[in-house]
């Protein structure tokens, strides 16, 4: 009897101990990967949403522009996913905050060069000094600071479509 009570925990566990580890490989890697598929997706389809003439509203004078906001998400990007790869970010040409095209050119290209950043992201990695501007950081510092930038400036964007009459790309997706 004791032999088949061990039987059944050793059948019971075994496979929960195997699916533990094999979901535990990077996972807060997986989970900014995760984030920044969302949200690039998100911000991409914004950004093409909105039409060319709406590139230079703003809310209030205090706030970017659309394609203010647009061009400074492709900064943050290239400089803090230039960290993340410990490579050289890419070279990105200044353009008026109303060309809606090079925008979103610029914008996909600095997505593309994080995902490539992140796809070599391990879990091991995260806690490695990286000069964050003026400061050190880690490279998971980084890592956020991009994921962070994403999602702050989805909300805003979000807000600037609604308020001309625009339904943001997720809000379409539910209906």
């Amino acid at each position: 009897m004791k032999r088949l009570v061990w039987m059944a925990v050793v059948c019971l566990v075994v496979p929960m101990v195997a699916r533990a580890q094999g979901s535990s490989v990077d996972p807060v890697s997986s989970t900014l990967r995760q984030v920044l598929d969302r949200y690039s997706k998100n911000l991409v389809d914004a950004a093409e949403e909105a039409p060319t003439d709406k590139y230079s509203y703003h809310p209030t004078p205090a706030q970017m522009t659309f394609g203010q906001t647009m061009e400074h998400v492709a900064e943050v990007n290239n400089f803090a996913c230039s960290k993340v790869a410990d490579a050289p970010a890419p070279q990105q040409a200044k353009v008026s905050d109303t060309d809606k095209d090079k925008l979103v050119e610029g914008l996909k290209a600095s997505m593309d060069f994080c995902k490539q950043a992140f796809a070599k992201l391990t879990d091991a990695k995260l806690g490695d000094s990286v000069a964050l501007g003026g400061r050190q950081g880690t490279r998971f510092a980084a890592a956020l600071e991009v994921t962070n930038d994403l999602i702050d400036h989805y909300a805003a964007i979000a807000v600037y479509l609604r308020l001309n009459g625009l339904l943001p790309p997720t809000a379409q997706r539910k209906q």
